[in-house]
This record gives structure tokens, sequence and C-alpha cells, in this order.
């Protein structure tokens, strides 16, 4: 699938390509074209000179232009295509005309990173001498260097700080993406949808919309949500799980629509990752309808998230999701999102209120402790599913926030939403008498035992303590991390239907994205 331009969550200024201006979209690659434009001139039967000759351009200028040393203007290339009997989009676009012309783009595109540099090898010059198994073998190999330095690269510090920084692109955008929201509303609208709860009806007819077809199976690989057969546009969701079907399909989907590749790394996963949950919920609960909904909640004062829950017929995490979506761009309200485990651990969160989440000094928050006096710990104490508010007073402000633990496959969590105080007065639940005191970070509060409990019982406990051993471990491997892929590609293979040109590729094709 091709990349589109103007990405909601853009990744870092040095993945763009070279001479990519933000809000242009990716440049034309030289080296591409001027593999393009070799294998025109020689399919022609001419020389440089003669070429040069036809467009009035040197043959050294036109030779730069061939290895890609030099961007040529449209219009120069149009004076090249004309003298070669070709025409413009033939050279600047398409797939490199050979397997030897693929090979020496990849190679040349290899030579100018700067992880090239850093490796401290020479530079090899492609030219007719080296043979194409010569060739092959270098791309070959400096690839698998690259693949071995993400990996060791790819450590949880690595994976924190890659979510801190998308964590700070979210939080710059309002949590809002006009494009995604945009994508989503015009395929539920398409699919017929009015009003009211998406069916599982109208997630197939947005899956037709887009050219896909949802197969529910019993045999999904473990490993996976869902698994997209993209040679035969299938969407294979399993039997059975705990994650709501509707979402699941709209997230794989979400891939597709977004125009998506397959991720370079951790935190282009990490982002894909954001933007499909995000396509996912804006389909789920569309905007059109969900905003309306609360802003009549506000003018009544009574903004509630388990109204957005109840009227879509989503989950909890999913309402809350959602309405920081649209709280801030819809309704001027700063809020924070947090996703806690029982034992205090944060798997997500996400604010722009101020409040001061627990973090390392990466900057990470996602595994990080919340302190026992916070609401999101709290509700832990009441019964499951209930929905509990409480103010919290902290050292940057009062919050107010409502929370309700459910359980999960994965365990029981809790999904909390917060205010800052000046704003409680449109929330429902402002009324509550539920308030507690955090002085954290300062160990005294609630990470330091009290000094007569630890008195009392120094040098007489010995806990043994659970190894987290993935805390030393690099990330996953593989494209899509903690996928098993033979078991991706061996799934595949046995569900797609009989086709001609997936048996020339193997028995299991280049097909396969999962999640």
């Amino acid at each position: 699938m091709p990349s589109s331009t103007g990405r909601v969550l853009p990744f870092r200024p040095s993945d763009r390509l070279e001479g990519t201006e933000p809000g242009t979209g990716p440049a034309v690659d030289p080296v591409s074209v001027g593999r393009r434009v070799r294998h025109a001139r020689r399919a022609a039967g001419l020389t440089l000179a003669a070429v040069a000759e036809r467009t009035g351009l040197s043959p050294s200028a036109l030779s730069l232009i061939e290895n890609g040393r030099r961007e040529a203007r449209p219009s120069t290339l149009g004076q090249v295509a004309t003298a070669l009997g070709t025409d413009l989009t033939s050279l600047l676009s398409g797939a490199p005309p050979s397997r030897r012309a693929a090979l020496e783009v990849r190679w040349e595109r290899a030579q100018r990173t700067e992880g090239f540099q850093t490796l401290g090898i020479p530079a090899v010059r492609v030219g007719p001498g080296l043979p194409d198994d010569a060739l092959e073998a270098l791309v070959g190999l400096y690839e698998s260097v690259v693949g071995l330095q993400q990996q060791r690269a790819a450590t949880p510090e690595f994976a924190r700080l890659a979510n801190a920084e998308l964590r700070a692109r979210m939080r710059a955008a309002g949590n809002y993406f006009a494009d995604i929201e945009a994508a989503a509303a015009g395929l539920v609208t398409q699919a017929g949808h009015t009003g009211g709860p998406v069916s599982r009806a109208v997630v197939e007819q947005v899956a037709r919309r887009v050219g896909f077809e949802i197969v529910t199976v019993p045999d999904v690989p473990a490993s996976t949500r869902t698994v997209t057969d993209l040679a035969h546009h299938r969407i294979y969701l399993p039997a059975r799980g705990g994650h709501d079907p509707r979402a699941a399909a709209l997230q794989a989907l979400g891939h597709v629509v977004l125009e998506h590749e397959p991720p370079r790394d951790y935190a282009e996963f990490l982002a894909q990752r954001v933007e499909i949950n995000y396509f996912a919920a804006a389909a789920l609960v569309p905007e059109s309808t969900a905003v309306p909904l609360l802003r009549r909640a506000r003018a009544d004062r009574d903004i509630a998230v388990e109204d957005l829950r109840d009227a879509y017929e989503v989950s909890y995490e999913t309402a809350a999701h959602r309405f920081c979506n649209l709280a801030t761009e819809h309704l001027d309200l700063q809020v924070h999102f947090m996703r806690t485990s029982a034992d205090g651990v944060i798997y997500k969160a996400y604010e722009n209120d101020g409040v001061r989440f627990p973090m390392d000094a990466s900057g990470a928050i996602e595994g990080a402790r919340v302190c026992r006096s916070w609401t999101a710990r709290v509700v832990f104490d009441r019964p499951l599913g209930e929905v509990y508010h409480q103010y919290t007073d902290t050292g940057r402000g009062t919050y107010w926030c409502t929370a309700v633990a459910e359980p999960t496959p994965a365990g029981v969590f809790s999904v909390s939403v917060g205010v800052p105080f000046d704003q409680v007065r449109w929330m429902r639940g402002r009324d509550t008498r539920e308030r507690r005191l955090s002085r954290c970070p300062d160990p005294r509060c609630c990470t330091r035992p009290p000094a007569d409990l630890a008195r009392a019982w120094e040098g007489r406990v010995w806990p043994s303590a659970r190894a987290h051993s993935h805390l030393l471990a690099v990330m996953p491997p593989g494209v899509f991390p903690g996928v098993d892929d033979t078991e991706v590609l061996r799934f595949v293979a046995q569900h797609a239907p009989p086709s001609p040109e997936v048996e020339e590729q193997g028995p299991a094709g280049d097909v396969a994205q999962s999640r």
C-alpha cells in the first residue's frame, strides 16, 4: 500500500525522503528516477552523448541524473522523456524496471544514509562490472546489519522514549485528528449508518466499501488479534475472544484506509496502533452524533463517559478514549486519561490538563505506578463496574476524576478520566464527597512504608520478587512485534481461496499483515 501524505502523527523529520518539505508530500526519489532514465536510454539503444545532443544537456549532467546525484526539474525530465521516446509519467513513477535496477536503488539509498557512514566501511560504486549476485549480497548483508542494529536498539528504553514522543504529539494536537475523523465518518455514512450504535452489519458494509471481506474463524493465531490477507482482501477475526469484534475489524481496516506500510521500527509501530485505535473509535462513536450529545450534556452540566458507552454500546474504555478525542476540540475541556492495572501500573495515559503523571527520567509514563490515593487505584476498592468519582489534591492543583474498574482477558483494569477543578462544573458526579490527598512523587506519600511499620518489621521479611525478565529483553523481533510470522503465514495459506497468482508466489505469498 502506498504511504499517504500529511500523516496526522508525523514521524521524525529525519525519516522524510530527501527533498521533502513539510506539508508537500513525499518528494520524487532521484535514485529511482535515475534508474528509470538509464533503463529507458539503454532500451532505446542510445548513448549519453546521443541523448545529450537531443536535449541540449551535457553528457555529464545526464550521467548525474542517471546516478541519482542530481534531482532534475520536471521540465528537464520532460525533455529527456521525449528524447527517449517515452512519457514523463513512466520516469516519475512505477516500480524499478528490473530486478537489477531495484537492487541498485536499494544500495544507493543505503550508502546515502547516516547509518551507513557509522559502519566504517568504504562505499562501493555500482557499475556494469559488478555482478548481480554480488550486488544482491551487498544489499542483503547491509539490510541484515541494520536489522540487527535496530533489534539491539529496540530495548524497553527505546520503546518508552518512542511512547513519550508519541504522547507529546497527541498532546500538541489536543488528541484530535481531523483527517482520521473524516475518513471514518465518510465510510460509516456511506455504509448507511444514521445514528445509534454501529452494528456488525454496518462494519461489514464499511469493509466492503474498502474492498475487503470479514471472515470469522476459530483458529486465528494466538499471537494476533486479527490477520489481514492483502492478496484476497480478507480480514480474519477470531470466533471467540475478549475484544469487541466490531472494534477489531475496524482496527484492521484502519491500516488499509490510512494507507499504512509495514512499520520500520517500534516508534512507527506504536504510531500506527494509535491511528487504528482512533479510526475504530471514530467509526463506532461518530463525531457527527457524539458531539451534539456531549454539547447538550455540557449545557445541562451533566457530561458523563458512561452516556457515550451506553448510547453507542461500546466498552467504557472506548467511550473514555472517544471523550478525550472530542473534549478539547469541541467542548474546550482539558482532560487526562489512564488505563491502570489492579496493582497500580499505568498501561496507557494521556493528558493536556497539566496533571503530573508518575514517570521515569526519560519522561515515560507507561510502567510507572500510580499513587494509592488517585481515583485510578481507589476505584479497585469499589465493586467492579461501579462508576466512582473523586477529587484528588495534588502538588499541581485539585483534579476531579471518574473511573470504572472492569475485568478483561488480561486481568482487571481501571479506566479513569479527569479534569482540573475549574472545569468540574460541567461533569456529572461533581457533587461527590470523596476526596484524597496525594503528595507523590514524594516517597513519603505511598511508596515508602510508614516509619513505625518499617521499624517493626526491619530485617524480618524477605519477599520473593516476581522476575520481570521483559525489562532486560529486547522488544520482540519482527516487522510486527510479538507476532509469530510462521504461524500467521501457515494460517493465511490454509484459509486462502485458490488463486493462481498466489500459487505462483509460494504457499503463502507476500500477503500477511497482522496485529
